[in-house]
Order: C-alpha cells, then structure tokens, then sequence
C-alpha cells in the first residue's frame, strides 16, 4: 500500500511534545511543504505545541522560509541546533526566551543522530573545549530560562572530553527527490546528502515517525537500489511537495551542477570587485597549499573559492564543504552549502568524522572579534547569539586555520592603487578587541595542541605565536600606528619588522597566485 499522504494529514500525526529532528542547510534538504502544513495546523488548532526542534545546521532563507514557520509563541518548548539566525523571527523567540535554547556545534549534532540510533549514551569528543559550549564557560545555553547543563566535562585515559548525551527522538522530517511506493527515497537532484539516514535510523530506533518529503513518486520497485539512501522500512509517510516548496537552495530552484548531473564552466564564476573582501580573499589564498584539502567558511572565505577559479588553480587543492561536498568549487551567498561539480557527495556526519579526525590540512573562516590570546567571537555581538554552525567543528580540528575578515567594520572604505592600500575611511567599530564577547574558537587550545593560526586582513595579516597575537605583514602604504595600533584595544608582538604584504594583490589584475603555489609545490607542474 502506497505510503503517500497529504501534508496536513501528516502534520496531524505529530503530537505535542515531540522532539523533532531534521537535516538540512539553508533551505537545501529542509521540507518545506511539511513545515508549512505544520505552521497552518498549529495556527488552526494549536497543536502541534511544545515541540522541541534539533537540527545541526542553520535552516532558513532569512525571509520566510524555513525554521521562519515555528516562530509561534508556544509551537517550540526547546531549541537544540547549530544556528537559528537564517530565520529571524525564530532567532528572535529563542534569543528572547520564548523557548529553551541550547547552541551546539553543527557536527557534533549531526554525528548524535547515530548514537541516538545505536542506543549509546551519547559523543565524547574534544569539540568544543574551552569555547562557549564548554559548561565551565556558558554550556551552549542561549537565553535565562535555558538553566540545565546539555554539555558535560568528563575525564577517560587521563585526557579530557566533553560529552554530549543522547536523547530519543519522536519524528523525522526529512526531504529526497524521488520515492517510490514503498518509501524507498533517492537524493538524485539535491545538492547533499545531509545525514537523513542515521536521522531516519533514531527516530525508527526510538519508536518515533519518518515523513520524508519529495518531488516525485515512482512505483514500488522501480528505482535503482544504489541510489536509495534512505530504505523504505525506515520511511512510514511520504509528502509530495509543490516545487516552489522544494528550492535546491535559498537561491536557487534547480542547477544540475549542484547536484552532480552536469559539469558547469567554472571559468563563468564572476571575478571581484577590486575592494577589502578581493584584497583578503587574494592574500588568504597564498596560505594555500599543493594537494591540501581546505574548507571555507561563510563570508569572505568564500571569496578564496572564487580567487582560485580566476586565477586558475581551483584543481590544486580539495575544497570541501561542511554538508558532504568534496572537490568542485563552493557556491556562496544564499546557495552556501553547495558546490560547483563537486567529485564526490558523502553525508555530513561523515564529512565531520574526517573532519574531527584533522583531515583538514586548512580551514578559512570569518571572524567578528579576536583578542590578545587569539580567541575568536563570530557568534554573538550585542548580548545575542545566533549560532555557531559547524565553525568549532572546523576551527578545532583542523591542521591549520585561517581567519579572514576587515581591520574595521562598520563603513570601512579603502583605495588599492598602484600596489598599495589606502584607508579612506576608516570603520566605526573595532574587531581587536581586550576580550571578545563570547569564545567561538579558544586561542589557549590552538596554542595547547600547536596549531598554526594566521589572520589576514585588508592591511595586515597576525600570527598566534606562543599564545599572544603577532604582526607580521603589513601592507604596502599602511603606517603602522597610524592605521593599525590606533585601532586596536591591545598592542601585538611587532618584533621582527612586519614584512610588506605581496603588491600585486592589491592591483585590479593580480595573476600571481599560480607562480606563489608552484613554489610550493617543489616543481610540480600545476
């Protein structure tokens, strides 16, 4: 018998008081058509009520879509995940204590969903260690009304862990291109995999439901076995969804080179501006090096992607992408999460195991605040906090990190001519700060495993050295205490003479990249 229903009916079926899991990025694998037929439901009925919601990676289009649809006074009783701030109301009710909140790192939550599936008690891992969702710091919690601890510090072999514990999961609600009678469901158009099968595999392993919402119904038997990732006897309802309500991303409906079915020119990817972010991006870049697998973070780091397929070098290194994309090159902007002719798709939690296991040989990511001990805050500003994402997976495990961002902020503008740099206006708010606001990334971890850490900006690039942030390059036509000492709230170690930043990066065409690489790459040809 056919397990197609419609999505109010499946709405129906969830009761109050069940935790919800879901996998998706952005818009890419949420199941939008369920998510509206449970907003309408609860607005009719006022059931389903006091759900708690737990998913890993932020989910929304910053407009409508969504986790946007249980912003409800009395829809959420608890909020687990990794970001909440694509969707604003929804940030807005957990920031305000309309719900428990608890922040945790986007990997660790999506490597749980096994440990739930496996009845094990829980993840003991290193992730997290002196950062916000350490309990002795803040424990992940992200209002007043938030009070239990979710994150525990516990000692095994002599060494430290944190442990986070398992619990059981009521309803799935999961999203695939094509299933077929029985509820077998194939992923042929997505941009990713997620971890809908070990999602699927908790909620059937805690006596919960699986709805999974698609495009396409095929006939029982029809589909190829091999491309079923999620069986039907773990699948017990089935949403055909309208296609305005199954976006590939938040910006795009459908581009087959996301999803793996066709080959897009790279050479089409639209070159930078000649302003901060081409600047940083460009230098950030010749931190690459030959046969590294690196990921980039949201932002400007998304920018090196772009650098690299301009100067065509994109091949030279693996890039990757938290949500299972391995080679191609990362999309940015609203399609974030998925990658131009990617190689090879693996499912996230398994991308975080290579990922927490120091298979990254560099990560880029964004920073909002750095202080003298080279903590890092991209997570909350102002007393709020939206979210981690899977940036202390990343920061904390891989061989090397890169942090890219503006001096300043907050109207900065800057002339590059003729090789040099110049500040025209300087940004209203500073990023070097005595102590940042909330710990995204520990310095004294970094500085306790070894891990070479490099900020680059539009003037200046740091090292963390020995626990304190050094100079260590400045660029050509930037006084140092003029435009950089002025602008900080400490005073970083400027011995030896800071090196002058490579000229030809802040010329309109650079072109330099490949030369920088293949000097490392000992007279390989590129």
């Amino acid at each position: 018998m056919s397990k197609v229903i419609s999505a109010s009916d499946a709405a129906a079926l969830i009761k109050d008081g069940a935790t919800v899991g879901a996998a998706a990025c952005v818009i890419s694998g949420w199941p939008e058509e369920i998510a509206i037929a449970m907003e309408k439901q609860f607005l009719a009925s006022g059931h389903p009520a006091k759900l708690t919601l737990v998913h890993a990676s932020g989910i929304g289009d910053w407009q409508s879509k969504g986790t946007q649809h249980f912003a409800h006074p009395g829809m959420i009783s608890r909020w687990i995940g990794g970001h909440c701030g694509l969707s604003p109301d929804f940030a807005t009710m957990v920031l305000s204590g309309g719900c428990e909140g608890y922040n945790l790192p986007q990997g660790v939550l999506s490597q749980l969903w096994r440990e739930i599936a496996a009845h094990r008690p829980g993840l003991i891992t290193k992730t997290g260690i002196g950062t916000f969702v350490d309990p002795r710091l803040e424990g992940g919690k992200m209002n007043t009304i938030t009070t239990k601890d979710m994150v525990k510090v516990i000692s095994f072999e002599g060494q430290e862990w944190l442990f986070y514990p398992t619990f059981p999961v009521d309803v799935a609600i999961i999203r695939g291109t094509t299933a077929d009678e029985n509820g077998n469901l194939t992923v042929d158009d997505e941009g990713a995999l997620f971890e809908i099968l070990p999602l699927a595999q908790a909620a059937k392993n805690c006596g919960g439901m699986v709805i999974a919402e698609v495009e396409y119904v095929a006939r029982a038997g029809t589909l190829n076995p091999k491309s079923v990732r999620v069986p039907g006897v773990l699948i017990d309802h089935i949403v055909v969804s309208a296609p305005d309500n199954h976006w590939q991303s938040a910006a795009t409906r459908f581009n087959p080179s996301f999803s793996g079915a066709n080959r897009s020119p790279l050479g089409d990817i639209p070159p930078m501006v000649l302003d901060e972010r081409l600047i940083i991006a460009r230098r950030a870049a010749m931190e690459l090096m030959p046969g590294s697998a690196v990921n980039f973070g949201v932002g400007i780091p998304q920018g090196i992607a772009a650098v690299a397929a301009v100067e065509k070098v994109s091949g030279l290194t693996t890039m990757t992408s938290e949500t299972g994309t391995i080679g191609g090159v990362p999309a940015d902007g609203h399609d974030f999460g998925m990658s131009y002719d990617a190689e090879a798709f693996v499912e996230q939690q398994v991308q975080f195991d290579w990922y927490s296991g120091g298979g990254l040989d560099i990560a880029f990511e964004s920073f909002a605040q750095v202080d003298v001990v080279g903590n890092v805050n991209v997570s909350k500003f102002n007393g709020k906090s939206v979210g981690c994402g899977g940036f202390i997976d990343i920061t904390q495990h891989a061989k090397k990190v890169v942090y890219v961002g503006s001096f300043t902020t907050g109207g900065l503008k800057i002339v590059a001519a003729d090789g040099k740099l110049t500040i025209e206006t300087e940004g209203k708010h500073k990023k070097y700060v005595k102590q940042v606001e909330q710990i995204t990334s520990s310095g004294a971890y970094a500085s306790k495993v070894r891990q070479p850490v490099t900020f680059v900006t539009e003037r200046c690039v740091f090292e963390l050295q020995d626990g304190h942030l050094a100079l260590t390059e400045v660029a050509p036509g930037i006084d140092i205490e003029k435009d950089i000492l002025a602008h900080m709230d400490f005073k970083p170690r400027t011995t030896p003479a800071p090196k002058l930043m490579d000229a030809g990066i802040f010329q309109a065409n650079w072109g330099g990249l490949k030369t920088i690489l293949t000097s490392k790459s000992k007279g390989k040809t590129l």
